[in-house]
């Protein structure tokens, strides 16, 4: 008898600890979110520096506001801008947001995800001017390529997903499905511009060039703002709200 209740508890101990690994499987990153925006002891040696903790907006804001806006919350260790159905418009409660310090010449690292055709941006070397920060600033495109329409925009792709948006297409186009995280870079560096995803570096180029000067001309956006191609050599960094569920984290940066 001693012998058959021992093989009944050791079943039921079995049994406990199968349920809380799979409990822990299902509950992904919100079991892991504290492993996400840290740095090593490497990293902090280097110089890298956590613009988002995973906790608190500290350091975020409105574009050319004073305030947070609530359109935007934090979700499982990430900023999570909530879908307004209302594209570039965004919503009343939103808008883009920009770290409150300018960069000149910075590697700048981070992960997003995007929502089923879903559409958001990184900006970079934005100025607070006009109304809306891509009218002045380089834009990496975040996109869900396979549901969003203006995955099929543009030139060759250049409104994709890593693409220095409606400019350079990213190559190869790496980005994983909506859902997934992307891992991407930006390095700027003297009007030196790189963009990587998921380990690959996907477009470079040179800002104030002729080269530049063409490449502007020929897009949409001197019809937008006249100046545009007259990048600043510093500003802020901007994360676009689109009217979509995107979410960022790991936000950090090295300045160079």
């Amino acid at each position: 008898m001693k012998f058959k209740n021992l093989l009944i508890l050791l079943g039921l101990l079995t049994f406990t600890f199968s349920c809380k690994v799979k409990n822990t499987a299902v509950s992904g990153n919100k079991t892991n979110a504290s492993t996400f925006n840290t740095l090593t002891k490497a990293e902090v040696k280097e110089g890298w520096v956590l613009l988002f903790d995973g906790k608190s907006t500290n350091g975020w804001r409105g574009y050319q506001k004073q305030t947070f806006p609530k359109g935007w919350v934090i979700e499982d260790g990430a900023l999570k801008c909530a879908a307004s159905g209302r594209g570039e418009a965004g919503s009343a409660d939103g808008g883009d947001i920009v770290y409150n310090k300018i960069f000149s010449n910075f590697d700048l690292k981070l992960e997003w995800k995007i929502s089923k055709g879903g559409n958001s941006g990184i900006f970079y070397l934005g100025q607070e001017k006009l109304e809306t920060i891509w009218r002045t600033a380089p834009e990496m495109q975040v996109l869900d390529n396979a549901n969003h329409p203006d995955a099929l925009l543009g030139k060759d792709g250049n409104r994709q997903a890593g693409s220095l948006y409606d400019l350079i297409p990213a190559k190869p186009q790496n980005a994983k499905p909506y859902g997934e995280w992307n891992q991407v870079e930006i390095i700027c560096f003297k009007g030196t511009v790189v963009h990587k995803m998921n380990g690959k570096t996907v477009l470079e180029y040179h800002l104030w060039t002729p080269e530049w000067e063409k490449l502007v001309a020929e897009s949409k956006f001197p019809a937008l703002n006249p100046d545009w191609a007259k990048v600043a050599s510093e500003g802020l960094i901007g994360l676009q709200d689109h009217g979509d569920d995107v979410w960022y984290r790991n936000i950090k940066i090295r300045e160079l």
